[in-house]
């Protein structure tokens, strides 16, 4: 099943990488959120040339919708490459007092540096950027305990930088989400459409939606049968457009004359599997990239 190649870069995105670079000395620290359902997608290879020679913690968003193996995979291949990592959840807390502990533990200098000039109450200040919709303020709402960000499940919602003050002695200065001009793995705008980050105005969702299907059969069958009660002979053999099709049939969603309503499943499947509804899981382990 061929699908079209996917670009996707509004003007806007091209001022957030300017103010990054522009507002990077008035930080000690970068958190760069990536997807835990697609670490290697959702990590913009802009971000680390731009913030390059600042200490830099990436941080492993949405965990409650990842699958936690491929997950505990993902933190060891980071600490085996020398790469700073923490996996959280803004909506349970996973992981939030990790990722205090372990931007301390990477300013540790900078913190006895102060605390030898007598600058015992000094906040740290870090950067956070990252791709639309990765969770950026849902996390700097759990870290000030307010709702000083607005918080929506589409992408481009925060469009200017703004300082939030936490309740952990870290001032944040929040960046909106910014894509990359061209997407040089075709696969990589496919997983970046399925997990939400691209706006589903500009895409062809009937498509994406099919694309997911085979992509669920491949790294989470069991799940993906269990959710729309499928078996191993209906699918045997069958590729995305056949099970888009199949799962709409089992739904229900057809169309008179028996046609399928092939909107209505791309946006059910879509929702369903970024609300982790068929299970937690992730589209991307690190084998995969190795």
């Amino acid at each position: 099943m061929a699908v079209n190649p996917i670009q996707w870069f509004p003007g806007h995105m091209a001022k957030t990488k300017r103010l990054i670079s522009e507002c990077l000395s008035g930080v000690d620290i970068v958190l760069e959120l990536i997807d835990a359902r697609i670490p290697y997608s959702s990590k913009n290879p802009d971000i680390e040339n731009i913030t390059r020679g600042k200490p830099r913690l990436t941080v492993m968003t949405k965990a409650s919708m990842a699958d936690p193996e491929v997950s505990r995979r993902w933190l060891a291949y980071y600490k085996e490459n020398g790469v700073n990592a923490v996996l959280i959840d803004s909506h349970d807390g996973t992981g939030i007092k990790n990722l205090s502990d372990e931007v301390r533990r990477i300013l540790a200098d900078k913190l006895e540096k102060y605390s030898d000039k007598g600058m015992h109450g000094r906040a740290l200040k870090a950067m956070i950027v990252g791709i639309p919709n990765v969770g950026k303020s849902s996390l700097i709402n759990k870290l000030s305990g307010t709702k000083s960000t607005k918080v929506e499940d589409r992408p481009g919602v925060t469009l200017n930088k703004q300082w939030v003050k936490t309740e952990i002695g870290i001032d944040l200065l929040d960046m909106p989400g910014v894509l990359w001009p061209k997407f040089e793995d075709e696969r990589v705008g496919y997983n970046l459409a399925m997990t939400g980050a691209i706006r589903d105005k500009i895409l062809d969702t009937e498509e994406i939606a099919m694309l997911l299907c085979s992509r669920l059969m491949t790294c989470a069958p069991e799940k993906f049968m269990a959710r729309y009660k499928l078996t191993a002979d209906e699918t045997a053999y069958l590729d995305g457009y056949d099970l888009f099709e199949l799962v709409a049939r089992k739904r229900g969603m057809l169309m008179s004359g028996g046609a399928v309503n092939s909107s209505r499943c791309a946006e059910m499947l879509l929702d369903e599997f970024r609300g982790a509804v068929i299970g937690k899981i992730s589209l991307e382990a690190p084998e995969d990239i190795i």
